[in-house]
């Protein structure tokens, strides 16, 4: 039988909210929703938490409104934890700023949660400038595979995709699945993402899952507006889907992508695929030493 597996990728709605209730609420429904239609996991985007900064003084400089995001931690892994379990379902967390162990510094983090009660992280490896420059948050130093009941994925944050390494070592690794949530606010910060989230699908002969947020938070700085598309990507050959493209949403609308990966075909593929792009990356390494100046 075929490693078969359903994944729900989010195009998630940001909007003003009165409560922590009111918000998980919103979560919960989607959560159910995935799991009703027989998903493994469900994926969030990139700050879709920051709908909670509604919940304050919008009008405070945006580190300390960050801060207070950061000491919501505690009670947004309750709660995620409890409906991975509830539905029995993963669940890719999108991200939120949390305090870093280190005192004084914020990372961005994706929390990942399995229905056997088990957790673990990623943080964004690279910061935008917006998030460094005005928001301080610091870049993480790890990078992280994650191994499930249905195979290894890897979480690229946004950023992080445009980076072609971190998503090679992952694929080396054993990543079958890499896992892009997302949040960019125009047409050109989304296709920056997204172009390079189908390269990385096509060079390491992997399924891509990007997911992003829509909708806006005009009172909340960096996130007052969005352009977000959620899609399935795959690499481009016989075997998968013609133009790299296994699902998508329509560009701005609330919405869930749901699509149904075959996992053998990423083994096949990287080993009797039309090309052989992971594999016959062993000669970068070489091709990068032995690279010649030519003075013209």
């Amino acid at each position: 039988m075929r490693k078969k597996i359903r994944i729900a990728s989010l195009q998630y709605f940001i909007r003003p909210v009165s409560s922590f209730l009111q918000f998980e609420e919103q979560v919960s429904a989607l959560v159910e929703t995935a799991k009703g239609y027989k998903c493994r996991m469900v994926v969030f985007p990139e700050y879709f938490t920051t709908q909670l900064l509604t919940l304050g003084n919008v009008k405070r400089p945006i580190q300390e409104q960050i801060s207070d995001l950061a000491d919501q931690e505690g009670r947004f892994v309750e709660m995620m934890g409890n409906l991975s379990k509830k539905f029995g379902i993963h669940i890719v967390a999108g991200t939120l700023p949390v305090w870093s162990d280190c005192k004084g510094m914020i990372h961005n983090r994706c929390h990942v949660f399995a229905p056997n009660g088990k957790t673990g992280f990623q943080n964004k490896l690279h910061m935008t400038r917006f998030e460094a420059e005005h928001w301080k948050v610091s870049s993480g130093t790890k990078l992280k595979i994650f191994e499930s009941d249905f195979g290894k994925f890897s979480v690229n944050i946004c950023y992080d995709v445009e980076f072609p390494e971190i998503a090679r070592i992952a694929a080396l690794k054993g990543a079958e699945l890499l896992v892009v949530p997302s949040c960019t606010d125009d047409r050109m910060g989304f296709y920056r993402v997204r172009h390079c989230a189908q390269a990385r699908a096509i060079e390491n002969q992997f399924y891509v899952i990007h997911s992003g947020t829509v909708g806006s938070l005009p009172q909340v700085p960096a996130v007052s507006l969005n352009y977000g598309q959620a899609s399935i990507l795959t690499p481009c050959d016989y075997s998968f889907a013609r133009d790299g493209v296994l699902a998508e949403g329509i560009a701005n609308q609330e919405s869930m992508v749901i699509g149904e990966m075959d996992l053998d075909l990423v083994h096949e593929s990287r080993t009797d695929g039309t090309t052989l792009p992971l594999r016959d990356s062993a000669d970068t390494q070489r091709l990068i030493a032995g690279a010649e100046l030519v003075a013209l």
